[in-house]
């Protein structure tokens, strides 16, 4: 459970620590605090916190800082780990133990910078599509979420020396929508929602690359769907290099992800509804699993 009691605090006493808290508890509970702050003292605001219980592994708290970086949570007596992160920082971990009728002093928990992954070298590196999936997840209205993929596109990223002037572009054939329904699936294909047959493709191609530190970046670009063009950031998370795969070559690897508004593409849901057709909502979550093998002139053929 976690209280209301998002404020600072500030230190009691002449030594300057502060003894427990005076809040309310519910009967049995004890009560713990934490103070986010980055390296150089700042407050970290909007920072994730995990509360996990040592001995069963069960999350029994979770939540995020306050904008002073603070956190709190009450909780049954026991042994518990808090796990804290926040973008571009390495996660922190602290253990505490919970004592019924007692409200711990908030902690205060250092995120240092996160480790920046080695940037892959510069060049061409390709698609591999047995290791890459393009997934969307869409509200049905009134019902349950609607899960899909495409399964063939092609694409690739230009490493250049200076990463933020690197360039990612992805073609996407639209008749490949898969949701495991093939009712759903030609519907999606028809003239209400993708309208393959006049547009035959979906396109991303990225105008910048922005760094957010340790391994996130954001990869702007257009992405091109149903003949309209859209302004898209994609959230990405580098995942580093490695060698290895079916011929032992180079590999770089990211997830991506982002929110598409289905009307920005002319794909007009409320008529669909004025209509009686229970469509897909008007949003769609787009994730990227991506992993790419740099081209040289003796890299194999990716298979299919």
């Amino acid at each position: 459970m976690v209280l209301g009691l998002l404020r600072r605090l500030r230190p009691q006493g002449a030594s300057g620590a502060a003894p427990g808290l005076s809040v309310p508890l519910p009967a049995g509970a004890g009560a713990f605090g934490c103070e986010a702050v980055d390296a150089l003292g700042q407050p970290l605001g909007a920072t994730e916190v995990t509360v996990t219980e040592l001995d069963s592994h069960r999350v029994a708290a979770r939540g995020t800082t306050d904008p002073y970086g603070y956190y709190m949570a009450a909780l049954p007596p026991g042994r518990y780990s808090v796990m804290l992160a926040a973008e571009g920082l390495s996660p922190a971990r602290e253990t505490v133990d919970i004592v019924a009728g007692v409200a711990l002093a908030p902690a205060r928990v250092v995120l240092e910078p996160g480790r920046r992954l080695e940037l892959p070298p510069a060049g061409t590196w390709v698609f591999d599509p047995p290791h890459t999936a393009i997934r969307f997840i869409a509200k049905h209205v009134g019902m349950a979420h609607v899960h899909g993929r495409f399964t063939r596109f092609e694409g690739g990223i230009r490493v250049a020396e200076n990463m933020g002037d690197s360039q990612v572009s992805v073609r996407i054939d639209a008749s490949s929508i898969s949701t495991g329904n093939q009712t759903r699936d030609n519907h999606l294909r028809s003239a209400d929602f993708l309208d393959v047959e006049n547009y035959p493709h979906i396109d991303f191609t990225s105008t910048r690359f922005a760094y957010h530190g340790g391994s996130r970046w954001t990869v702007h670009g257009t992405l091109t769907m149903h003949g309209t063009t859209r302004s898209v950031g994609l959230d990405t998370e580098y995942l580093g290099t490695v060698n290895g795969g079916y011929e032992q070559e180079l590999r770089c690897a990211a997830l991506a992800e982002a929110e598409l508004h289905r009307e920005d593409f002319t794909l007009n849901w409320r008529s669909m509804l004025a209509r009686g057709i229970a469509v897909v909502g008007p949003t769609v979550q787009l994730a990227l699993d991506v992993q790419a093998m740099y081209r040289t002139h003796d890299t194999p053929t990716p298979p299919h």
